[in-house]
């Protein structure tokens, strides 16, 4: 689809971008209004594509000055709504950048506030926000400009993909969205229902929650970082974080290979079948208290103050205060936001317009499909939409939101070369013998006649995300699951048999697990 945008287009994203950051400066009087405009305006700078052209000629046409801030959001907020509207119409992915580039801008603006914003700040901080999601997705238009790819070309129609989703689906899913690019092409695919009691099929690229495929981002992240210079692979996490009186012998390789011993904030389980609970993540407790904001140095405070299981590099346990730690670190050396670095390294880079670094937002912005949770209550099962969520009880553990597509590209570039030096790369690739864990990356044999593939799969609260790919980057598999969750994990042995279905149709041409 070709983009046209006339000169008062271009007015109108341009006013609503600046115009919602001048607005922030305008209710944050009780930090410093020029500092709150310049941070925020910087991270406007970070939008890439169409929206970045367009909002580099900041000064042209633009006068946002000498107003009330009632009048300068009766002047504002709609050009939020009409530019989303305008983008929604002419280009999809540009309509997701242009709202993603704003909240990050927001973010950083409100971040020069010391504690919390303002409630004047958030308040206004929630009106943008609204203005912004009043226009993703307009009455009338087509699926595939509202996220949705259309169906597969003629000769790629495959039929085995589709029964297979189809297959999960019967097993017990609500809802799934497949992409598959392989020697074939690119094939993408839904089936079964976006939302519990409605018809609607999931969006082929609706967003979705991706629980710890959010590790292999942050792990590509630091790795940058140690290609950059600012941080070495080897060195001990206590010279970056001292505040914590971290084992010295912990090195930030550790961390990004689960090798630490650091205990894991969300519970542990040992051999003996002794379990060692952390902060609340499932049943009632966790209904009840999800819009709960945890601070990330609050998770490893408490995973700090439990027994280590071992001896840092001694021996290998999944835990997710690794990946907060590595959140830290990368905030503390660059001296900015997870998300901004991310935004700077590896979104904006590859154009991940439909990912989403959330902290604290409980929302999923854009067409997405729902998830939901179920528990008891006084001997009832009651099953709720936890849809909305604030996810910092998981962190950089796995907080992050995406796409198939964004997660076919981020993969697909990561082993393709395009983001780390293949000395990097190789390290990341490089498996610990017990469980097959590089760094960041699970590298697994996909079975009969499959090779290998590198992956790193993720499940929360009702979302699963699936992320395979060849050692080169040719092929891969992106996947969302949409369940009802519970705290037995009911589905879990379902979730393993529809993933190991799949990747034996993409990576093995069909070809089963021998029986057992």
């Amino acid at each position: 689809m070709s983009v046209t945008l006339t000169d008062q287009d271009k007015l109108t994203l341009r006013t609503a971008a600046y115009g919602a950051v001048t607005l922030l400066a305008a209710t944050g009087a009780a930090g410093s209004p020029h500092k709150v405009a310049t941070e925020g305006s910087i991270a406007l700078a970070s939008a890439t594509g169409l929206v970045g052209h367009v909002l580099s000629e900041k000064s042209k046409g633009m006068n946002l000055n000498g107003t009330s801030v009632a009048a300068l959001a009766d002047h504002v907020l709609p050009a939020l709504t009409a530019a989303m509207s305008l983008l929604n119409q002419q280009a999809p992915a540009e309509a997701d950048n242009f709202r993603s580039t704003v909240i990050i801008a927001m973010r950083a603006a409100t971040r020069t506030q010391k504690g919390q914003p303002s409630p004047t700040m958030a308040e206004m901080a929630r009106k943008i926000t609204a203005a912004l999601d009043a226009a993703s997705v307009m009455p009338g238009v087509a699926a595939a400009d509202s996220g949705a790819l259309p169906n597969a070309p003629a000769g790629q129609d495959r039929l085995e993909l589709q029964k297979a989703i189809q297959e999960i689906v019967d097993s017990g899913f609500a809802g799934v969205q497949l992409r598959v690019h392989d020697e074939r092409g690119e094939w993408v695919g839904s089936a079964g229902v976006r939302r519990l009691g409605e018809a609607a099929k999931p969006l082929t690229n609706g967003r979705f929650r991706i629980g710890s495929s959010t590790k292999t981002f942050v792990a590509t992240l630091v790795l940058q970082l140690v290609a950059e210079g600012t941080i070495g692979l080897d060195d001990p996490v206590a010279d970056y974080l001292p505040e914590f009186g971290l084992d010295r012998r912990i090195t930030v390789r550790m961390l990004l290979q689960h090798t630490s011993g650091v205990f894991n904030f969300t519970g542990e389980y040992y051999d003996d079948g002794t379990v060692v609970p952390g902060i609340p993540w499932s049943g009632q407790e966790w209904v009840d208290n999800r819009f709960k904001t945890y601070r990330p140095e609050e998770l490893v405070r408490l995973a700090l103050s439990k027994p280590v299981r071992f001896a840092p590099g001694t021996d290998w346990s999944y835990s997710n205060t690794n990946y907060v730690l590595a959140r830290l670190l990368i905030e503390k050396v660059t001296g900015r936001s997870l998300a901004e670095e991310m935004q700077r390294l590896i979104l904006g880079p590859l154009g991940l317009s439909g990912t989403v670094v959330p902290d604290t937002q409980t929302d999923i912005p854009g067409p997405h499909a729902h998830a939901y949770y179920r528990y008891e209550d006084a001997g009832q099962q009651k099953t709720v939409d936890v849809t909305r969520q604030n996810p910092s009880w998981i962190s950089s553990g796995g907080d992050m939101i995406s796409t198939t597509q964004d997660l076919h590209t981020f993969i697909s570039a990561l082993m393709g070369g395009k983001l780390l030096p293949a000395p990097l790369l190789a390290e990341m690739c490089k498996p610990h013998p017990k469980v097959g864990y590089g760094l960041g990356v699970f590298v697994q044999d996909a079975g009969p006649n499959g090779g290998t593939v590198i992956t790193h799969n993720g499940g929360i609260a009702g979302y699963a995300a699936l992320m395979y790919s060849t050692p080169d980057g040719g092929k891969t598999l992106t996947a969302s699951l949409t369940y009802v969750d519970d705290a037995a994990m009911s589905l879990a042995e379902a979730f393993q048999k529809a993933t190991q279905r799949l990747v034996n149709e993409v990576f093995c041409n069909g070809q089963a697990e021998p029986a057992q």
